[in-house]
């Protein structure tokens, strides 16, 4: 907690108030944001302000439970990953209901915590659609957030994906594709990983893992990830 952490719910949501505008809300609906529990308030302006707040896990809780799309927002970019438990990402995940949350949380917050691994692979066996995305987005990110993990982490995420494939609802969908993506623009041995089981989904006969294995293909195979993974090899 930073000294700045004397902030409080109430204080943060007049703050959103005065910044957001009708223009942003009614841009979010045409990106499948909710418009009706939102201020409208860009992503930018709000992680400067999240910066200046300081990691404050008290007041992430208070944003959490206000239900506004943007507060919500703010709580992941607020808290201390260092206090998140297991108890909180679910129950978090649990009330995921649009990409935008889903994936910030992930990419903000539960990426850097030691429990981001395990509820990943837990998550991606997940019967609702948002938690079963924050699995995959929580895979992608921690691509960019570990750079200690060794490969061996990420080639045992591939059966997840490989299997969380078959779910032909489009946010989990794009999730997977997102997640398969990323291990394979790693490192060299990680895309040769990723286009095997890439290939292995463009064949099925089922339309959702044939769709995202062939646009992971066209992508990892690509000659601006080669060009760039072979630069990565020889520095």
């Amino acid at each position: 907690m930073t000294a700045a952490a004397s902030t409080n719910r109430d204080e943060v949501l007049a703050w959103l108030e005065r910044k957001g505008t009708r223009r942003t809300v009614e841009g979010m609906a045409r990106y499948g944001l909710p418009s009706d529990r939102a201020f409208g308030v860009p992503v930018g302006t709000m992680r400067v302000q999240a910066k200046r707040i300081g990691r404050d896990h008290r007041l992430a809780a208070a944003l959490w439970k206000s239900g506004w799309f943007e507060a919500r927002m703010m709580a992941a970019l607020v808290d201390d990953p260092a206090l998140v438990t297991r108890l909180q990402m679910d129950a978090w995940a649990a009330a995921f209901d649009n990409w935008g949350v889903c994936d910030n949380a992930c990419f903000h917050l539960f990426s850097r915590s030691p429990l981001g691994w395990e509820a990943a692979r837990r998550w991606s066996t997940s019967r609702q659609e948002f938690v079963k995305r924050g699995a995959f987005a929580l895979m992608a990110s921690l691509v960019l957030r570990d750079r200690a993990a060794p490969d061996a982490r990420f080639r045992a995420l591939l059966p997840h994906i490989e299997k969380g494939a078959r779910d032909q609802r489009n946010f989990v969908k794009k999730g997977v594709n997102w997640a398969l993506r990323a291990i394979g623009k790693r490192n060299p041995a990680l895309n040769a990983a990723a286009v095997a089981s890439s290939r292995r989904l463009a064949a099925s006969a089922d339309p959702a893992p044939r769709w995202v294995g062939k646009d992971a293909l066209r992508e990892l195979t690509s000659p601006a990830v080669i060009r760039r993974l072979a630069a990565r090899r020889r520095s």
